[in-house]
């Protein structure tokens, strides 16, 4: 941990400048192993999941005004990595517009496939090539509701660090085990762990209430525009689907994600 116990009232601070950074670019967020926590919520649920804190950023002012942020724990608040910042360094540095005046910096954490802690009846869900962070942070918050097992996100195309995923998932980028991998090493795994993969697709496909979820399976769900690639296709011991009632054939992924997982708890609390 840092600690240098400083005001900090310039935006054109180092350490401001390095969180502008974090926030907007996956490069620096890789090169440093570090992402960017916003709310009093957010970074208790990082801290509950036992992410390792470097630095905090707190403009007193804007949290006397939050409920939220005046429930977190005041000895990390005043931490030997805190900063005090000013309102006008506080709203650079704001993604949100219901702010809590609370900001701050976390080393990452990063899992592989082989560390996945599986329960005796797993449920994944798994992602391919889905870009835009906002849907994979929902996703994630209908992965946590439904008690699924972890998130595997294949051929990644942003990175599960993005602030507006974090954002998106309301604390569920802590809770729920996420690794990017290829679909290759996917389905490997999802194979030598004897997971059924039902793939969400349009064609050669069954209602999603008729197939059996109740055992150890992994939904998968590709991107609205392109869908899903052959080889999970192929890979696949079930096509299903959503059925689509009105002039469109599609649904937001993170929509359909939350419909396929809650059919999952159904079946399985029958």
């Amino acid at each position: 941990m840092e600690n240098y116990g400083k005001y900090i009232s310039s935006p054109q601070n180092p350490k401001i400048k390095q969180i502008l950074e974090l926030q907007a670019k996956s490069s620096a967020r890789r090169k440093e192993g570090l992402f960017v926590v916003e709310g009093a919520r957010e970074i208790g649920h990082c801290l509950e999941a036992g992410f390792e804190i470097r630095s905090i950023f707190h403009c007193p002012s804007i949290m006397g005004r939050s409920a939220a942020a005046m429930e977190l724990d005041p000895s990390i608040v005043h931490s030997g990595c805190s900063f005090e910042i000013s309102e006008q360094v506080y709203n650079k540095l704001a993604y949100r517009e219901s702010t809590e005046g609370i900001i701050a910096v976390f080393h990452q954490r990063n899992i592989s496939l082989e560390n996945l802690k599986l329960s005796d009846n797993p449920l994944i869900i798994v992602v391919e090539s889905v870009e835009k962070p906002g849907n994979l942070g929902a996703i994630l918050r209908s992965a946590d509701a439904a008690g699924a097992d972890a998130l595997i996100v294949c051929d990644p195309l942003t990175d599960l660090y993005n602030p507006n995923l974090i954002r998106a998932s309301i604390g569920a980028a802590f809770s729920v085990q996420s690794v990017c991998c290829s679909s290759e090493e996917c389905i490997k795994y999802l194979k030598d762990k004897g997971i059924k993969i039902f793939t969400a697709q349009l064609q050669d496909s069954s209602l999603y209430y008729d197939s059996p979820m109740d055992g150890p399976c992994a939904i998968v769900m590709g991107t609205e525009s392109t869908g899903l690639k052959d080889e999970f296709r192929k890979a696949a011991d079930a096509h299903i689907r959503i059925p689509m009632l009105g002039k469109l054939d599609s649904l937001n992924v993170s929509v359909s994600a939350a419909i396929l997982l809650f059919e999952a708890v159904r079946q399985r609390n029958l």
